[in-house]
């Protein structure tokens, strides 16, 4: 049945609605004749009215056709629908009167009234009918999906009435967060308390939940969803009237909000400004190019008007896009974009490069900077960071390069982390070859060390706003946790800035204010998106901030310095630090260590180096290894 159905065409189902209006007639005339005679007088009226019965048979599929009454389905059969069967019965009972005047059968006409009432009735019933039977067809012909709606205001109320005809999803009941529709009946649909999800779900064999709640915000409707989900269960969202009609984003209601929102001071001005002229018509290497301390560099160094800047980066489509970028703002400006794909300890590779393109100034931002990752990959941390490091260096150094910048972290100081260690061993690197080679040879080898960068890859703010579109909750390792800040552009005007001005050797530190503590950025994200913090004061907010504990090698707070001294210059958010470096012998048997630990594979070996060569390491054992960054490492 359910494949002859099926199979069906549109002109053979409305030819089956004109049958079945044409044989309504006869039964609607007897009807309404029983109604006002005896049942005797009633079939004696019927077979004095019988010549006009073909007739009016004729004339009720001419109307249907022209009304387009057997043309509407069964689904579609409503409010309108309805009002079209009323007029098809009254011109029905119309030309009924007439053809019953035409031949004289004596009808009155309250009679011909109570035929067109009666066959507008069972022309109703009648569709109603053969829906319910139709839809009883296809249950029993396909696999049924149960689904319980998730609110039983009027969203949840327009969905029950377009589901209960719909062939395969059968809506069971509703549940609603409001006490007062708890336990009443809509739409004959039972309400029950959200408490009860998981009874319910059991006893009525629950296949999906539906949530029927637009005006709810979309973090509150993704923690009921995250709930259900638990369960076991399959949850669709309802989209709302606006966003159906385009009025609001169907899938995104936040937009990205600009990183330097949250710096909580004014930013450095990021003209190019003084010394630009160290990066004038030069030929410029960023190492790490593809990066977000790296690409920017690009950017600023652009501005500086330099003949060429070679893009170095290991990452073929962290390449791809930079050099798209960049080449783009240099169209025009007679600068040349080369872009080079390769890794930093790489020697020959290095060598060739540096040689071939003549470079006059490298800024070396390439480096493995995530502090989870690094810290359970130690040995490809070390390698890329201090190796690769201490490849360049020499490469630049051997090549006579004009202006060597390397662009170090404030995990370097008195590290806690893998990450923070490797960045200090790579200042080690550079202060050594700095004095003891390329200042003599008129080289200027400097290190620019600042905090987070906002807005960088994997950094704290991308990473909260992350956490916001999917609901929450924001993640923080520690309450008390604080952070530097600045912003990307704002961090590499100044690196250039202290390149600009080095002698060599320097280690610059770049002036970052105070402290921001992570918490109180959390709630800055949640709160500039519209939303509030939910919390012991609000338990009805929006967004929950969770701590998860400490990591293992995360500091409570960062340092910029060793010593603690510093020499201002002429820049007042530069200062250079003063603290001791290691000698040459020392330096080369880090290296060799270090290289010794890699040839053997040996993590334990590698963080023996650490532990012995960097100044204040003190290994550290966190709770929580795979959450959320609480502050970005630089790039």
């Amino acid at each position: 049945m359910l494949n002859l159905l099926k199979s069906m065409s549109r002109t053979q189902k409305r030819n089956i609605f004109i049958v079945i209006d044409c044989l309504l007639i006869p039964a609607a005339l007897l009807f309404a004749f029983s109604l006002q005679l005896p049942i005797g007088g009633a079939l004696n009226m019927m077979w004095a009215y019988l010549p006009v019965l073909p007739y009016l048979i004729v004339s009720a599929a001419a109307l249907s056709l022209w009304l387009g009454i057997s043309s509407t389905t069964l689904n579609d059969y409503e409010a309108s629908s309805i009002g079209q069967t009323a007029l098809f019965a009254g011109l029905l009972a119309i030309v009924s009167t007439l053809l019953a005047m035409a031949i004289n059968v004596p009808l009155p006409f309250s009679t011909q009234v109570v035929f067109g009432i009666t066959y507008f009735v069972f022309s109703a019933i009648s569709r109603a009918i053969l829906l319910q039977i139709v839809l009883a067809i296809y249950r029993q012909g396909t696999d049924r999906c149960r689904v319980l709606i998730y609110g039983a205001g009027t969203t949840g109320m327009q969905l029950v009435s377009a589901l209960r005809s719909h062939e395969v999803i059968e809506p069971v009941a509703f549940v609603d967060d409001s006490q007062a529709l708890q336990g009443v009946s809509v739409l004959r649909l039972p309400v029950y308390s959200p408490v009860r999800i998981a009874e319910i779900v059991a006893e009525k064999q629950i296949d999906r939940v539906l949530l029927a709640m637009p005006s709810q915000t979309q973090p509150k409707q993704m923690q009921i969803a995250r709930r259900l989900q638990k369960m076991g269960l399959e949850v669709q969202t309802l989209p709302s009237f606006s966003q159906l009609i385009g009025e609001e984003a169907l899938v995104e209601k936040l937009t990205p909000i600009n990183a330097r929102n949250f710096l909580g001071r004014d930013e450095v001005s990021t003209g190019p400004g003084q010394g630009e002229a160290a990066y004038f018509r030069r030929v410029v290497l960023v190492s790490g190019a593809g990066g977000s301390i790296g690409s920017e560099l690009c950017r600023q160094v652009l501005e500086c008007m330099p003949s060429k800047i070679v893009l170095y980066e290991l990452s073929e489509l962290a390449l791809y896009q930079v050099h798209q970028e960049i080449q783009q703002l240099a169209e025009g400006s007679g600068i040349q974009i080369v872009p080079i794909l390769g890794s930093v300890t790489d020697a020959r590779q290095v060598r060739r490069v540096l040689s071939e393109h003549k470079i006059q100034v490298v800024l070396h931002a390439a480096a493995y900077k995530h502090v989870p990752l690094v810290e359970v990959n130690p040995l490809a941390g070390l390698a890329n960071n201090v190796l690769g490091t201490q490849t360049l260096v020499t490469e630049a150094t051997n090549a006579g390069v004009e202006r060597f910048v390397l662009i170090s972290s404030d995990k370097a100081v008195r590290p806690t982390n893998i990450m923070g260690a490797s960045k200090r061993l790579a200042e080690l690197v550079v202060q050594d070859l700095a004095v003891r080679v390329a200042k003599p040879s008129g080289l200027v080898f400097s290190i620019v060390r600042f905090g987070n960068v906002l807005g960088s890859s994997g950094s704290v703010v991308p990473l909260f706003q992350e956490q916001l579109r999917r609901g929450g909750p924001l993640t923080v390792t520690h309450q008390d946790v604080s952070r530097y800040f600045m912003t990307v552009q704002e961090a590499v005007h100044l690196v250039l800035r202290a390149g600009s001005m080095a002698k060599g050797g320097e280690v610059f530190v770049l002036d970052m204010g105070k402290p921001v503590k992570i918490e109180q950025l959390a709630r800055q994200v949640i709160e500039s998106a519209g939303y509030t913090v939910r919390d012991a004061n609000t338990p009805d907010g929006d967004i929950e901030i969770e701590f998860t504990g400490l990591r293992p090698g995360e500091k409570m707070t960062e340092e910029l310095t060793l010593s603690g001294a510093l020499i201002g210059t002429g820049h007042k958010k530069i200062f250079y630090a003063v603290e001791e470096a290691l000698s040459e012998i020392e330096v080369a048997a880090v290296l060799r260590a270090l290289r010794q630990a890699l040839a053997a594979s040996d993590d334990d070996a590698a963080r023996e180096v650490v532990l012995r060569w960097v100044d204040g390491y003190r290994a550290q054992t966190g709770t929580a290894p795979d959450t959320a960054e609480v502050a970005s490492p630089v790039s």
